[in-house]
Formats: structure tokens, sequence, C-alpha cells
């Protein structure tokens, strides 16, 4: 079994772990491969840290094993064990490897299971994995840029070297960018993308040409700094292309998904929203009266789609969208790097010029 201060390889393994700290630290920042089985509930680790301020360790600890007693005690036995079951190779973690990791690993020796701990904690992993990113970013990097529609983050993971910054954040990046998994908190994001750069160990990058935020995550400032200097190639499809690309994608995928997820009736209704939201975002831009414009073709489009299960109505909007906003905002973006870009091509050609 890997060593519990190997942190990298821990990391680069995906080892289970089986994270004890509070749900609300959980949520803050974890490592990808984690699950979040409590020594402790967000109440009883305030009760515990306020007792710890006003009375000191020792009355804590007694809190603590008071609070988490008897068949409460029992419960979140069962759930290690049961864990444990599913992944015998995990590791406990706590957020720096002191009591509860301790605890908990005493708890499961008494009922006859070992488990190594994480030495240092969630702390350690995440020192790590700032680390890992600082150091391996430093390799080159090639950008795949192009207008919405290109189909550059499927090209970016069509390379074994492709790192995919969106699908990491959960975001596709645009206004309509939502998906239907929530956002990871920043800590979570980081530490996502530091385990997917050790295990694609590649001597260069390719990743999407982003900006410095992908919905509410933002990329470290190690890694937008080297992308600030790298080259990009860039997509150019015919507009047709382009358009189907997004048919697929944001009415054919996201109507489906959400139909999936909340049911027909409620799925209609989210997946309606979704789009209206996106528009939302960026009515100041498109000014008031082409928003109201083109959110009237969109009403028309969902009902339409609803009624003949056709999404050919949506380019009513979609198009107009395209050709006022978002092709002329990118390009402007693209202006400004122009000594950067090296190669321009459909996407099978960049494909090839990548491979060479």
């Amino acid at each position: 079994m890997t060593n519990g201060t190997d942190f990298r390889a821990i990391l680069r393994a995906g080892t289970p772990i089986i994270d004890v700290r509070a749900p609300v630290e959980f949520q803050q920042g974890a490592v990808p491969a984690a699950c979040n089985l409590p020594l402790m509930n967000d109440d009883e680790r305030a009760a515990v840290g306020t007792c710890y301020k006003r009375q000191g360790a020792e009355a804590a600890l007694k809190l603590g094993h008071s609070l988490v007693n008897g068949e409460i005690r029992q419960q979140r036995l069962e759930a290690w064990c049961n864990a444990l079951q599913q992944v015998p190779n995990a590791y406990l973690c706590c957020a720096r490897g002191g009591q509860r990791s301790h605890i908990t690993q005493q708890w499961l020796r008494e009922a006859g299971v070992d488990v190594p701990l994480i030495v240092g904690g969630y702390k350690s992993l995440r020192q790590t994995a700032i680390a890992v990113t600082a150091e391996l970013v430093q390799r080159p990097i090639v950008l795949i840029g192009g207008c919405t529609g290109n189909g550059k983050t499927l090209l970016v993971r069509s390379q074994p070297s492709g790192i995919d910054l969106e699908g990491l954040a959960h975001h596709r990046g645009s206004s309509f960018g939502r998906t239907l998994q929530p956002q990871l908190s920043q800590a979570s994001f980081e530490n996502a993308l530091a385990v997917e750069l050790l295990q694609k160990e590649s001597p260069r990058w390719v990743l999407e040409d982003e900006g410095n935020m992908i919905g509410s995550n933002h990329l470290p400032a190690c890694l937008r700094e080297q992308m600030a200097q790298s080259s990009i190639a860039v997509v150019e499809d015919p507009f047709e292309i382009r358009l189907e690309r997004l048919r697929e994608e944001y009415f054919t995928r996201m109507q489906h998904d959400f139909v999936q997820a909340f049911g027909e009736e409620q799925g209609w209704q989210e997946y309606g929203e979704y789009l209206h939201h996106g528009l939302f975002a960026i009515r100041r831009r498109l000014g008031l009266q082409r928003f109201a414009e083109l959110t009237a073709k969109l009403d028309i489009a969902l009902a339409d789609q609803q009624r003949s299960g056709s999404t050919d109505s949506h380019f009513s909007w979609l198009k107009p969208l395209l050709v006022e906003y978002y092709d002329p905002m990118y390009r402007y973006q693209l202006e400004k790097k122009a000594e950067k870009i090296v190669f321009r091509g459909t996407w099978q050609e960049v494909a090839r010029w990548l491979e060479s």
C-alpha cells in the first residue's frame, strides 16, 4: 500500500479517501477521489470548536465523545465499514491528520478493520495539489481558439495531452455554459486540475483558449500566466457546421438531460429557464430592444420544440446572437493575441496539425 505521505502518488492514482471532516469543510475543498463520511456533523463540530476556545482541548475532546456516542457512533462506524467494503484500499483523512482521523482509525481498529491515514490530512493534499499545478503548467501549452460552435472542447478531449478545463469546472464558459452538475468550490476545482495534470503527465498540454473565469471558477494564476504566453491554433469551421454542433449541444442534449433529471414537465420548464437565463445574462450587451426581440423568438422556438420535437426554430435567435454578439466579441479578443496564432484551419486540419 502507498505510504500515507506520498501525496503525489495518492493523487495520481486516484486513491479512494474517506474524508471524516464536517460537510461544510468538505464543500469548501476536497480531492476528486474523496467521499465525505464525517466523524462529526457541522453542528457537532461547531459545538466542539466553541468548547475548545472557551475550556481547552481536554473539555472539547470530552464533549466530542459525548456528542458522538451510542447509536450515533454505531451508525458512523457502519458507514465507514460499508465504504471500506467497496474501497478496501482507502485512506482516512481529516483536516490536518489530527484527532479526528486518529479517533476514526482507533474505532475502526477496535471493530477489526485497519485503515491507514493521510499524514497531515487534507492540508497536505491541498498543498501538494497547488505545488503540482505550479510545476506542471510550466510545460509548453498549445491553446485551441475559435468562435463558438467550432468544437474546441471536443478537440481538446480528443488529445492525449488535452486538459478539459470546462469539464473540470462543470461549465462551458459562456452565458449558456451552465451544466446540470453544480460547479465545484474553487479549491476542489483546482485539486481536480492538479490530479488531471498528474494523471496525464504530458511533455506539453493542449487547452482551450479560455478567459480567466469559467463560470464561478477562476483559473489558477500560474496557469493564466502561462496561457497568456502560449501559442494558439484557431479552428475555423463553416457556419452551418457550427450551428449543427450548437444544436446538438444546447438544444438536443440539454433538453434531454433536463428531462432525464427532472421528469417531463419540470424538465421542460428547467430547460426553458436555462436558455432564458443565458440570454438574460447578456441583455445589456445586446441592448434591451434586441434582447426583447430575441427572447420572443426563443419563446416561439421552445413552444415549437415541445410541440414537434424540431429544434430548427432556435436558429431564428441563435444565428443573430452569433453574428451580432459572440463572433465579433471573440474575434476582437483574438485580434489582441494575433502574434500568438501559429495555425488556422478546419477542425480536422487543426487535429492533424496537433498530431504532427
